[in-house]
């Protein structure tokens, strides 16, 4: 009977305790145990594509994997050790370093193919094992460096997307991860009666850019023989249609690998075209001459007196070449780049029109292209302005501006006098829908009549040239040379220059306009014989290309 007893109170006392201990779990405290059984995993979405206006793959994903180890599962550590440094080729001091024992996972290396991976699973442990990761895989490599940019890792190992297109529409790429959630036992495996939540992934979207790939190959293999041949710094150069501000093509020298920007240093990553400034000098001449041609100040045949260097206070402003021609038409000033000429026509035009019509144009604000990383530019605020602003800002010095801006304000001399956007991005594709991105004007800034006048004047700017260019034959150019000193500590470094040419053809009706720039050329300084020679041996191959037809 006393063992009865014992007994009843043995089992009483025990179902006391586990009601006890079950009211705590289930009423107290559920949502720390209840965490413990539901296990949370993300499904990762894929990143979108990224290709050329023909559908030619520019930005892709590839399967990679990932090796990880359980030390506390390592039988015998200094044979994996030994194993993975002859497969991995890694040293033995960082791999003992990372399996440390006390630990339940390490990861050990990243970005492996899958012929490593079959290799190592062909040993046949159960030390290790593989996660797939994406990574993604730049097909043309370096063609499209500056203008794509990269995928890098953020400060907590994320990926995400640095510079150009990658940073610029890294959400729309990146898309929505997805989510499962699965009821787990007390040891971590799956309850299959349990409940299971899935939300799936939502793949990134596909970006169709404007560019060519072919475009992209012809503007890259002369970009790199001319700056070679000039002994040049760098070296940029863009191609848009002037009608839609489409780029055709973008090119910056020296440039990086996307997929191993992580040997390239920062400075290596700046689009030169829409992040750097610099002054513009003689390129900058015919939307001054645009802007007093509109206003009814000038005409292409009225007549200036060169009589010879001009005084501004303290200052003397000299022609290039300092010759000077007696009486010449506005045309031949632009057809001489003549400095002392130009003064003369932003006097007619006045200090109040001329900041106008800089502001009109689009300079000292950004363009909203869409890359990452786009620059302002800088003009003073006409406060600021003295006399010798007044007389130099004409011929492009005492402004900066970057690349884009001067194409796009190029653009509206040619184009009827409209400013548009310029993009890179023409199509964005998700599933089955597809967003066109479609032109867009910004502002009117000069009247039909005028973008004819001025595009007549810059055709005879290249026919009239004192520079003998091969040009093809069976097609008319127009455009422009600049050569500008760069400015160091406050004055101008006179062995230093900025050489370029922006011109367009057909002139009748122009399949591209292009700039090209030349950073501190050594073979000579000016534009006319480095930025423009090179800018013709690009045209004439871009025309055989467009499948443009001589006139």
């Amino acid at each position: 009977m006393n063992k009865l007893r014992i007994l009843f109170f043995f089992f009483l006392f025990g179902f006391i305790a586990i009601t006890i201990r079950l009211f705590y779990i289930q009423v107290i405290s559920p949502e720390f145990y209840s965490a413990d059984y539901t296990k949370t995993s993300r499904i990762e979405p894929n990143r979108g594509r990224i290709f050329d206006r023909n559908h030619d793959p520019i930005a892709l994903n590839q399967t990679k994997y990932r090796l990880f180890v359980e030390p506390k599962k390592v039988e015998d550590r200094d044979y994996l050790i030994q194993l993975l440094e002859d497969e991995l080729k890694m040293d033995e001091a960082t791999l003992e370093a990372r399996i440390d024992m006390s630990k339940d996972w390490v990861a050990i290396q990243s970005n492996l193919d899958k012929e490593t991976k079959e290799k190592l699973e062909s040993y046949d442990l159960k030390d290790f094992g593989f996660e797939q990761e994406q990574q993604r895989y730049y097909p043309e490599a370096s063609l499209a460096a500056h203008l794509v940019g990269f995928l890098g890792k953020d400060s907590d190992s994320e990926s995400i997307g640095y510079f150009g297109i990658e940073g610029f529409y890294d959400k729309d790429l990146t898309g929505l991860p997805g989510v499962l959630k699965s009821e787990r036992d007390m040891f971590g495996r799956p309850i299959f009666s349990g409940n299971q939540e899935r939300v799936e992934a939502e793949d990134g979207r596909d970006i169709v850019l404007t560019i060519d790939k072919s475009v992209q190959q012809i503007i890259k293999e002369h970009l790199k023989k001319g700056v070679e041949r000039f002994k040049a710094k760098s070296g940029c150069v863009i191609a848009a249609d002037p009608a839609t501000m489409e780029l055709l093509g973008l090119v910056c020298l020296p440039d990086f690998d996307p997929e191993h920007y992580f040997e390239f240093t920062e400075g290596d990553f700046i689009n030169w075209t829409i992040s750097s400034v610099y002054e513009p000098g003689s390129t900058f001449k015919p939307l001054i001459v645009a802007a007093a041609i509109e206003e009814g100040l000038v005409k292409p045949n009225d007549l200036f007196n060169e009589k010879g260097p001009v005084k501004i206070g303290n200052y003397t402003i000299r022609n290039w070449d300092d010759k000077y021609d007696g009486k010449i038409t506005i045309t031949h000033i632009l057809e001489k780049s003549s400095n002392v000429g130009m003064v003369y026509i932003g006097s007619k035009l006045g200090k109040e029109k001329m900041h106008e019509y800089i502001s009109k144009y689009g300079f000292g604000s950004k363009t909203q292209i869409d890359l990452q990383g786009e620059s302002s530019g800088q003009i003073k605020p006409l406060s600021a302005w003295y006399p010798i602003d007044e007389a130099t800002m004409p011929f492009g010095q005492g402004i900066s501006v970057t690349g884009i801006q001067l194409v796009r304000a190029f653009a509206s001399l040619i184009n009827g006098g409209n400013l548009m956007r310029p993009h890179v991005v023409k199509e964005v594709q998700e599933g089955d829908k597809v967003k066109i991105r479609e032109p867009e004007v910004q502002k009117k800034v000069l009247s039909e009549k005028t973008s004819h006048t001025i595009k007549n004047m810059l055709v005879s700017v290249v026919n009239n040239a004192e520079a003998k260019w091969h040009m093809p034959e069976g097609y008319t150019f127009g455009g422009k040379t600049g050569t500008a000193q760069i400015a160091v500590k406050g004055s101008y470094d006179i062995s230093k220059t900025i050489a370029s040419f922006i011109g367009f053809a057909p002139a009748e009706d122009p399949a591209f306009l292009m700039l090209v720039v030349i950073q501190e050329p050594e073979s000579s300084s000016w534009g006319s014989e480095t930025a423009a020679p090179l800018f013709f041996e690009i045209a004439e191959d871009l025309l055989i290309y467009l499948n443009v037809q001589p006139s």
